[in-house]
């Protein structure tokens, strides 16, 4: 089914959604309700939870973009690509993805390239293909053999591309492994980056990321001047997510495209990181929570995007995978982040 614009939206709309208060309509003023003296959260909104669009589960929700027309693209792991309008988050059209064989996809990363392409990652093999907007497979970007799931390679199942990114200038993209590989340090996750050539991509440097123990990385978006913001998520039987948002700086990091081992003895520079803040530490607005957590606004956050950016200022949307579980939620949390 080929994606259709219901309504025009623009990326001013973009905005002005991210504008409203906790509770407020549009127009209202906006409040800042701070979680960290870089993060503040404006609002929250649980409008597409347990909802269907075109027969079509609404949930599973893995990554986010924002479409060339301003639009919002939704990733979901069960092998659908939604198209949400930028303001009410109301579906406006669905896409089924599958693989070269019309096998489903673990489908967890979204980069909308500029010609309007959408390069998606699956976490099964793991790999990265390009789609057509009506969801037609159009290439398949080389993967390093190290990061392949074992036996043909060292990551773990369930463990590899989660996030996906471009940089700045669309020449460079990076995708984020969730969780370590064989024979590295647990507390080392690996970035791999691809650098355009024409129409294509091939494999290029190679980083590590030093990821908080017990956690893994779900999603990376590139700021505008070349830093990575990284999400880093956990979870407890009993207590909940643990949800930590970092600024990185891969500028004088290691390649580690070469290093087999990397632990803390390799000589390897990792990324640099600094936290913007613990969710937890946000006020709750109001959310509630359908299972035990920290903080009854946390959930299952998987996704992020980068909606607008001015002065150093970013508005940044998240969005939480319900698993189509009945005691999680899909919600979508709109912050203001100061880098």
């Amino acid at each position: 089914m080929r994606l259709r614009t219901v309504l025009a939206t623009t990326t001013a709309a973009l905005a002005a959604a991210t504008c409203l208060s906790a509770a407020g309509p549009a127009g209202a003023v906006v409040r800042h309700h701070a979680c960290s003296p870089s993060v503040s959260i404006d609002r929250f909104s649980d409008a597409l939870d347990k909802t269907t669009y075109d027969d079509t589960f609404v949930g599973n929700l893995s990554a986010l973009a924002v479409d060339k027309d301003g639009s919002l693209a939704a990733l979901s792991d069960r092998s659908a690509l939604f198209d949400l309008d930028a303001r009410s988050l109301a579906p406006t059209s669905v896409v089924p993805l599958a693989d070269e064989s019309g096998a489903a996809l673990d489908s967890e990363g979204l980069v909308v390239d500029r010609d309007g392409t959408r390069l998606i990652t699956s976490e099964t093999e793991p790999s990265i293909r390009r789609y057509s907007a009506d969801g037609r497979i159009l290439d398949r970007l080389p993967v390093p053999p190290s990061l392949r799931v074992a036996p043909a390679g060292r990551a773990v199942s369930n463990g590899t591309f989660e996030g996906l990114t471009l940089l700045p200038g669309g020449r460079t993209l990076l995708a984020s492994m969730e969780y370590a590989l064989s024979g590295d340090s647990p507390g080392l996750v690996r970035f791999q980056t691809w650098q355009r050539h024409g129409t294509s991509f091939r494999p290029g440097a190679q980083y590590a990321y030093p990821v908080d123990a017990g956690l893994g990385v779900p999603e990376v978006q590139a700021t505008p001047d070349g830093r990575l913001l990284v999400l880093e998520r956990g979870f407890t039987p009993g207590v909940g997510n643990t949800v930590r948002l970092y600024l990185a700086d891969p500028r004088h990091a290691t390649d580690t495209g070469g290093v087999e081992n990397l632990t803390g003895q390799s000589g390897v520079r990792p990324i640099r990181k600094t936290l913007l803040t613990d969710l937890v530490t946000c006020p709750s607005l109001g959310a509630t929570a359908k299972q035990p957590q920290p903080n009854p606004l946390l959930d299952n956050i998987e996704g992020m995007a980068i909606t607008g950016y001015s002065k150093g200022r970013l508005k940044v949307l998240l969005v939480s995978d319900d698993n189509q579980n009945a005691v999680q939620t899909t919600r979508f949390s709109y912050l203001r982040v100061r880098i």
